[in-house]
């Protein structure tokens, strides 16, 4: 390949464009951490210098989309690419409407379009895919395309309806199969429905998988018993796929940081703001401390997380899409994670959420109200127990002294001011034990404190003790 990297590829990335790059369709099954995203970019550089594409379409997460834009792009796509990059927005402004439109320009620029695939169970979102793919001569790629696993979802069908449009088609994830192999079907699809050579869904499950019915309420439902024939899969899979794990990529740093953006809902906004102007003016004209300007930020990043006190001292839910994120990061994830919350009601959340879809059994918690005695039965149970994936806990209980070399991801549902406690929390997994390099991923509520917070704690700020109560004034 007669091209020029912006940034050095690892070797297991190498592989996958040396496998990849001409083909008209591919599928990146590459573990979180292990960079699939800088394959993509280079895999569409390397066509559009070729003159194969003019235009590439990108479908990702909510909690990515402006990953894609503000980091990932331009970390990694060479500088001799002249391109005109734009995010999709569902309130069209006249800004926004002015950057749509640069998307048809006539010229030789690579035109990038950057969605959230939510935006494609619209028809608004739909319509303007559409007239981008007829625009340019394009690469669709989907980012964490099991977001499409499900045959009967509208978003589903919009997306297979769009694929035909563009002639490289690419899906990227960590985990193709997140519930069972029947997952695989619609992904497949995309790329290209002669792949697996199924004319349907039921043809496909009825190859991969045995049947039973349960009678319930009345009704008979059929329901998965056990699968079979899944070798004779992987070996189809094999011809047009890549398959990576951590594990295997010997070059890779011990440490990998991730972040996934939460968009505020429109009661959050309207509460932060509130909240906010009412800090600035509490503060306005006085002396103020580290202790003060603290508080501040606190109430203002229990919001971010969904809940605050009240004058009476109650403390209130507000509607929230952080707990949606956390499990949608949860489902892109194979192995054992850890995730780390600041706020003890949140660590409630998440279990309850955790056992509504993976069962009672999947999780165990560790934080100032689990009780003594199984405490050390909890830890043992998510180094030992295969069934129980996830342990939740907070930094200030269970980020000291104890070991969880089993997960090789640790989610940060929030954080709080303290390096130190950042610090013990993420060698819970990175510490004597641990075979695999470790990803963390911050959850980030665009535009409020969660950004300065997390960017200060990974560059080892400690706000609590090096950051002046004035400097902190300033972040409100």
């Amino acid at each position: 390949m007669d091209y020029k990297f912006k940034l050095k590829p690892y070797e297991h990335q190498m592989s996958a464009l040396e496998k990849s790059w001409n083909k008209e369709t591919y599928g990146y099954f590459m573990e979180m951490g292990t960079g699939k995203t800088k394959v993509l970019i280079d895999n569409m550089a390397m066509l559009y210098d070729k003159g194969k594409i003019n235009g590439a379409l990108i479908i990702a997460p909510k909690g990515v989309v402006k990953t894609w834009h503000e980091q990932e792009l331009p970390t990694h796509l060479p500088d001799h690419i002249e391109n005109v990059t734009t995010l999709w927005q569902p309130n069209i402004t006249k800004k926004q409407e002015t950057k749509l439109n640069n998307l048809f320009d006539l010229g030789t620029d690579l035109h990038i379009f950057i969605m959230n695939v939510e935006a494609l169970s619209t028809n608004k979102g739909v319509n303007f895919a559409e007239k981008f793919l007829r625009s340019h001569r394009t690469l669709m790629a989907l980012d964490e395309s099991t977001t499409i696993k499900n045959p009967s979802a509208k978003r589903t069908k919009n997306v297979l309806a769009l694929a035909p449009m563009a002639k490289y088609r690419r899906i990227l994830t960590g985990s193709p199969v997140t519930k069972n192999p029947l997952d695989l079907y619609t992904q497949c699809e995309f790329l290209d429905p002669f792949l697996l050579n199924f004319n349907s869904w039921y043809a496909f499950r009825n190859r991969y998988a045995i049947m039973k019915t349960i009678h319930v309420r009345g009704r008979s439902i059929q329901t998965v018993h056990k699968f079979q024939n899944l070798g004779e899969l992987s070996d189809r899979l094999k011809g047009f796929s890549y398959r990576v794990l951590k594990e295997d990529c010997l070059d890779l740093p011990e440490k990998i940081y991730m972040k996934r953006h939460v968009a505020l809902t429109k009661e959050q906004e309207n509460l932060y703001e509130q909240m906010r102007k009412t800090a600035i003016a509490n503060l306005n004209g006085k002396v103020t401390s580290t202790v003060t300007v603290l508080t501040q930020l606190m109430r203002l990043q229990q919001i971010t997380c969904g809940h605050f006190v009240a004058d009476d001292g109650t403390v209130q839910t507000i509607k929230n899409n952080r707990l949606d994120e956390l499990m949608d990061v949860l489902e892109e994830t194979e192995n054992k994670a850890i995730i780390w919350a600041y706020w003890q009601r949140d660590v409630q959340d998440i279990r309850d959420a955790i056992e509504k879809k993976y069962g009672p059994r999947s999780v165990v918690d560790y934080y100032g109200l689990t009780p003594q005695d199984e405490r050390q039965d909890n830890i043992r149970r998510f180094q030992n127990d295969n069934e129980c994936r996830f342990l939740i806990g907070t930094p200030s209980t269970g980020g000291y002294g104890i070991t969880l070399t089993e997960a090789n991801t640790v989610i940060y549902y929030s954080n709080g001011y303290d390096l130190e406690k950042r610090l013990q929390s993420e060698d819970r997994a990175h510490r004597i034990g641990q075979k695999k390099n470790v990803t963390y991923i911050d959850l980030i509520a665009e535009d409020t404190v969660d950004e300065k917070i997390v960017r200060s704690l990974r560059k080892k700020i400690n706000i609590a003790s090096e950051v002046m109560g004035e400097e902190l004034r300033d972040w409100i």
